[in-house]
């Protein structure tokens, strides 16, 4: 099992940044896949930005210019730096962490979502 806990969203003006964390604790040796997805108010949950099978990243397209997203494997954490804030990145973002298709020897198939952390952007 994995707990993942973010922090770092708040309400800021268009063109701030934020920095959102995420850190995992628990079965942390079985996550294949880690990153970010954000729901905004009458919307699906969409994916922002993830660590795919090791090093590779996949963001979507209205933020890869924008955000960025790193890690600390020591601390078992997640980071997205967020830049150029726009009204529309409003949302609550929600980190992700799954073990992938095909797990790692000890672990199963699973997916965990944190509890969600809310970033405002006034106009």
């Amino acid at each position: 099992q994995v707990h993942l806990v973010e922090s770092g969203g708040g309400l800021v003006q268009a063109g701030s940044s934020l920095r959102l964390s995420c850190a995992a604790s628990g079965d942390t040796n079985c996550i294949s896949n880690m990153g970010w997805y954000r729901q905004a108010p009458g919307k699906e949950r969409e994916l922002v930005a993830v660590f795919i099978s090791g090093d590779s990243t996949v963001y979507d397209d209205s933020v890869k210019d924008r955000f960025t997203i790193s890690r600390d494997n020591a601390k078992n954490t997640v980071y997205l730096q967020m830049s150029s804030l726009k009204p529309e990145d409003t949302a609550v973002y929600y980190c992700n962490a799954d073990f992938g298709l095909t797990v790692k020897p000890g672990c199963l198939r699973a997916e965990y979502w944190g509890q969600g952390t809310q970033v405002t952007v006034s106009s």
